[in-house]
């Protein structure tokens, strides 16, 4: 599964690629060991929420950076750190709520607004993932878009035991210009759904300025680019009441 989001990142010379929940470094040692006529090797960030997996990793003396780090509470890296990114098996973890007060889609938000920043302007970022219906497959879709992603799931396999789905996200800027599609062009045997068009995301908010939703929309812009806010409250966008004495 890495290397297929390798052929899916196409990167043609050696990158600074975050490797979001690397477990062991497993797809971190992959990275590693890309041949110079195929682009590599690459350098990596592994990130992941277990300390275990972190230690067998470092046993290993993995080549790659590693932070321990719940990628569901931030990606904390400056703005345009790396070229690309990858994570295999991991993101759908974010869909899940163990207690009551875990909200899964202030999670994914957080997630890819972060991983959104931290990519530099043409960026790729590939997700395998395993949704568990439907529903959280459009979730995460809707949301990477929300963010600012040009977005897409190309499933390969589709209709069999061993499907695989790729969540396959750009940042404006580069030869694809937000438009999934062209990565797998000429590729055989995949389907693929432009969840832009599924969801009817326009790109265009049409709010009114200074209305509460302009506001929000305008401080998740400032967070996608690494600033910080002031949290929104029921008093965003209220007008407030003029005296005269």
């Amino acid at each position: 599964m890495t290397h297929r989001a390798l052929e899916l990142l196409q990167l043609q010379s050696p990158s600074l690629i975050l490797d979001i929940g690397c477990g062991s470094g497993l797809s971190g040692e992959i990275l590693s060991s890309v041949s110079p006529a195929d682009g590599g090797p690459h350098m990596w960030v592994g990130m992941d929420i277990a300390a275990s997996m972190l230690a067998i990793a470092l046993q290993k003396e993995v080549e790659g950076d590693l932070l321990l780090s719940d990628i569901g509470q931030a990606i904390p890296f400056r703005p345009g750190s790396f070229d690309a990114a990858i994570s295999i098996s991991a993101i759908q973890w974010l869909c899940s709520a163990e207690t009551s007060d875990v909200n899964p889609q202030r999670r994914l938000s957080r997630f890819f607004n972060g991983l959104y920043a931290s990519l530099r302007r043409g960026g790729r970022a590939v997700c395998q993932f395993y949704p568990k219906n439907e529903a959280q497959r459009t979730m995460i879709s809707k949301i990477a878009i929300k963010a600012g992603f040009g977005a897409g799931i190309l499933e390969d396999d589709p209709g069999t035991k061993s499907a695989k789905l790729y969540l396959v996200l750009t940042v404006g800027g580069g030869e694809v210009q937000g438009d999934i599609t062209s990565v797998v062009k000429n590729m055989d045997d995949v389907d693929v759904q432009d969840t832009r068009r599924a969801s009817g995301f326009s790109g265009k908010k049409g709010e009114k300025k200074g209305s509460k939703a302009w506001i929000i929309h305008k401080k998740e812009q400032m967070e996608r680019r690494g600033k910080v806010v002031k949290a929104s409250s029921k008093y965003s966008g209220r007008s407030r009441r003029r005296v005269a004495f």
